[in-house]
């Protein structure tokens, strides 16, 4: 998912996203270590999705506390 995409949505489906990402990247790690997955580079690909998601969310949680501030 790209950050555009991202940025769209609100902080709570930003946290499901990641939650959903997490299960996936546990669900892929299980697959690779009992030798069932066959694209190694799903975890690359979840794993740096975990990391726009979060990035996304903080600069969301960063600009609304920095609205009510303001």
């Amino acid at each position: 998912m790209k950050a555009k995409e991202l940025r769209q949505r609100t902080p709570e489906e930003l946290g499901e996203e990641v939650k959903s990402l997490l299960r996936a990247q546990f669900n892929l790690r299980m697959q690779h270590a009992t030798q069932q997955l066959a694209k190694t580079s799903e975890l690359r690909k979840v794993r740096r999705d975990i990391a726009r998601a979060r990035t996304v969310a903080g600069e969301v949680a960063r600009a609304a506390a920095k609205a009510t501030k303001a």
